[in-house]
């Protein structure tokens, strides 16, 4: 089941104000980026946020607990978040952010 518009509209509208928040359509579900980086998804209409270290720790001290789910067959657990949390989804997307690598340049030069 794909992922309806409305759904991806009212998540976006929970993340606005958070720093360069995009999604980009795949295969009728949608990834979230923040800052150019994939934090998550949009999948059947659920918000899932990948279980990075800094995430979890936000969510831990936050005192609240969010189950985990496939968002397709095949695929590694992410965290099921509840999107009405706004602040906190706010704060776990940020913090998940935080802990990827820079993207990389695909025509960077390579140091002699």
């Amino acid at each position: 089941m794909a992922s309806s518009k409305a759904f991806l509209d009212f998540v976006l509208d929970q993340l606005s104000g958070l720093e360069g928040i995009k999604y980009r359509p795949m295969m009728g579900e949608y990834l979230l980026y923040c800052r150019g980086k994939v934090v998550g998804g949009v999948y059947d209409d659920r918000l899932l946020i990948k279980p990075l270290p800094s995430a979890l720790r936000v969510l831990e001290e936050s005192g609240r607990e969010w189950g985990r789910e496939l968002p397709y067959e095949g695929a590694k657990e992410m965290l099921a978040a509840d999107p009405d949390d706004r602040e906190l989804v706010r704060r776990v997307i940020e913090a998940a952010a935080g802990d990827l690598p820079e993207k990389r340049r695909k025509n960077a030069q390579k140091a002699l």
